[in-house]
């Protein structure tokens, strides 16, 4: 039996391999098309680019693991039935539930990466990748131009006269009006410096003007410094379950949560739909698995979606109960009573 079974795995691997990689490889590159639409309003390199495919990367394989071992599994045992190995199997006396038994385990570990990657690594990677692209956006405000009017510095108004090929600025010029007070300053160079959120601009060789109703002020430097700090709305949480229960997005957690938890499920819950569709006797049935493998789908993920406003939370078992009683009813029918 443990050969038996071993032989089952192995096929059912590499059957799931050569179906996740191509999907897997599908979703990076959707996902890296959506990440590139960032570039029209952050500026980003190709180290930060990976470093945002890597917080979705838990999503890329939420999606692609539990259809990829539905799929990989139907197929595996449809070879077997194709080859004409289920048929020997049976007549030695070895019923269709030892097929079950013997994809359980891979469905049940699978399942249990499936809820921590949802419940654990998904809060996580989305607020690392929210907080990053705010900060990008922040920082994006601070983008300087050259010889161009319009620019901004915090309270400050700058006009930068070139750009030298070192990074800094020749000729600047800043402005700020209070209510009683204007204060005016020049100088020859300028640096711009980021430190941790913390945008310095580095004047060298200048001077500054301050003038009002009552005094008129001029003052001569030859380094000064000048503070912007972005701001930037972080989300900071402790625990995944601070994530899930915060009021922010409620709703839309709601509905996330429902329907990752019956992805999450559906390894498990699909293993007698498994069986029914991959056992064939190929002399005398047709095979239409390619068809049964898409309305299996296309139903689970359905009634997923559709009866969540309906129903709610309660979505979960309803749907679940429901998928095991009908896809167990239908095992009954054409497997067991038949082999």
């Amino acid at each position: 039996m443990y050969r038996l079974k071993k032989y089952i795995i192995n096929n059912f691997s590499t059957l799931f391999l050569s179906i996740f990689l191509p999907l897997f490889a599908i979703a990076s590159v959707i996902f890296l098309v959506k990440l590139a639409t960032y570039t029209a309003v952050i500026e980003l390199n190709l180290l930060e680019m990976g470093k945002l495919y890597l917080f979705v990367l838990p999503e890329i394989l939420f999606y692609t693991l539990p259809i990829s071992f539905f799929i990989a599994a139907t197929l595996s045992i449809f070879k077997l039935s194709n080859d004409n190995e289920i048929v020997v199997l049976f007549a030695l006396g070895i019923e269709p539930r030892f097929l079950i038994k013997t994809l359980f385990k891979p469905a049940f570990i699978l399942s249990i990466v499936l809820f921590f990657d949802f419940l654990i690594l998904f809060p996580h990677a989305t607020v690392l990748s929210t907080n990053f692209k705010n900060y990008k956006q922040s920082e994006a405000k601070f983008n300087l131009s050259a010889s161009e009017f319009g620019n901004s510095f915090g309270d400050w108004l700058l006009y930068l006269g070139k750009k030298n090929k070192d990074g800094t600025f020749s000729d600047i010029f800043l402005f700020n009006k209070e209510k009683e007070e204007e204060i005016l300053i020049s100088a020859k160079k300028a640096k711009l410096i980021n430190d941790s959120g913390i945008l310095r601009l580095k004047l060298s060789d200048g001077e500054g003007y301050s003038y009002s109703k009552e005094k008129f002020s001029q003052i001569n430097f030859k380094t000064m410094r000048i503070n912007s700090t972005m701001k930037t709305d972080l989300k900071t949480y402790r625990k995944p379950l601070e994530y899930w229960l915060s009021k922010d997005r409620a709703k839309s957690k709601k509905q996330m949560m429902i329907t990752d938890i019956l992805i999450s499920i559906l390894p498990i819950i699909s293993l007698f739909l498994v069986v029914t569709i991959g056992v064939v006797h190929v002399r005398h049935q047709k095979s239409r698995i390619y068809l049964y493998l898409f309305l299996a789908t296309v139903l689970y993920y359905g009634f997923t979606m559709g009866l969540q406003k309906l129903l709610g939370f309660y979505t979960i078992p309803t749907v679940a109960i429901s998928w095991l009683l009908i896809t167990y009813a239908l095992y009954r029918r054409n497997i067991v009573n038949r082999f």
